[in-house]
């Protein structure tokens, strides 16, 4: 659905995107996960067209999002992570709005307006002002409004920013609604709402991707060896004296001991912890201790994303031969008698704005007239 390749954007000397390659399967969540400045945001801007590239290609379901822009764009809805809306306006004046600028035909709008307020669930406040909206209905109005044109792809960008618990699960719900139908993704730096409602992550850090898999696929990267819990119906001495005759256990940690009962975290030179809590039950069990809690811990996806992101050098590394840089064009003096907004915009800037010099010189020569009159 989705292809980004060798993908990287430069401010200057700054990387903020750097040789990005990765591809979205169609009709799957996928969650863009990273610490503040990862450039998760760039990444998405530009993926939806709104931010030129430095280097690399984004294609979506095969237009270019540079060489067929309008194409690529029909295809995607975005919600930036501050949503763009005129507060002065209703909810379904303003998605009237979004929907012409869009293209929707005028005899479909009115259809398309109620079908995405419906979605969103916020029919019952299309009358009224966004201004006077909640944060939570806000941030819906904005998603409403990505979904106008119904675009096969959803990116939201911190979608659940500044709400409160009872609003994010709300949130939550409705990204898991729309999945069905969509590619969504979006992108957050909480690790709770990605593992909620993704069904891949992707892991940037520092502009590089450093892990792209499930939430399950990218917990088992930290498994190793397994560590395993118990807690037991009798001493820590009476457990240790019998622990320490078992080969599978390597260290033996106290987490508490009283009452009669002891707690342990054991590590273990065996990557199945299943295996060896096996061999704990049958050894506690002939020993006629009660085993009231045995598990295998997890490495969680937290520990997963601060191993990944802290072990990633502090500036990423530059190519021995780094990209062309892009030509930049310092303001021009105009010469004597040169009055024209040319003289101050070069021409490859406006060839690339798609404006005609000789217009800006008939509109320049017109101010230069008028202020001769004057």
């Amino acid at each position: 659905m989705i292809e980004v390749k060798h993908l990287t954007k430069k401010y200057g000397s700054q990387v903020a995107v750097n040789d990005l390659s990765f591809t979205i399967e169609k009709g799957q969540i996928y969650g863009l996960l990273g610490p503040n400045g990862a450039g998760k945001t760039t990444t998405m801007n530009i993926m939806t067209g709104c931010l030129a590239a430095t280097a690399g290609e984004v294609k979506i379901n095969g237009y270019d999002i540079f060489e067929d822009a309008l194409q690529a764009k029909k295809l995607i809805g975005y919600l930036p992570e501050q949503p763009p809306l005129y507060t002065d306006r209703t909810s379904r004046e303003y998605l009237g709005f979004v929907g012409r600028a869009k293209g929707i035909p005028e005899k479909e709008l009115a259809g398309q307006i109620d079908h995405v307020m419906e979605v969103t669930q916020i029919t019952a406040m299309g009358n009224r002002l966004i201004k006077n909206l909640s944060k939570g209905y806000k941030q819906r109005v904005g998603i409403a409004q990505a979904l106008l044109g119904d675009p096969e792809v959803v990116i939201l960008d911190e979608p659940t920013v500044g709400l409160d618990p009872h609003q994010i699960i709300e949130i939550r719900d409705l990204i898991t609604t729309l999945g069905k139908k969509r590619t969504v993704i979006l992108s957050s730096h909480i690790l709770s709402e990605v593992q909620a409602v993704c069904q891949t992550i992707l892991i940037i850090s520092k502009g590089r991707l450093v892990a792209c898999d499930t939430p399950e696929n990218l917990e088992s990267l930290l498994a190793g060896t397994a560590t395993v819990n118990l807690t037991a119906e009798c001493s820590e001495a009476q457990a240790r004296g019998l622990l320490e005759r078992l080969d599978d256990v390597t260290q033996i940690q106290t987490l508490s001991a009283r009452d009669g009962r002891c707690s342990l975290r054991l590590g273990t030179d065996q990557p199945d912890g299943d295996e060896v809590c096996r061999k704990l039950f049958f050894a506690f069990a002939d020993a006629r201790w009660p085993i009231l809690e045995l598990s295998v811990a997890r490495a969680s996806l937290e520990q997963v994303f601060i191993e990944l992101t802290s072990n990633e050098p502090q500036s990423p590394r530059e190519p021995e031969e780094a990209p062309e840089e892009e030509e930049e064009y310092p303001p021009q003096e105009p010469e004597d008698g040169d009055n024209t907004l040319e003289a101050e915009i070069p021409r490859p800037v406006l060839e690339e704005l798609e404006i005609d010099p000789e217009t800006l010189d008939i509109a320049a020569g017109a101010e230069s007239e008028e202020a001769d009159e004057n």
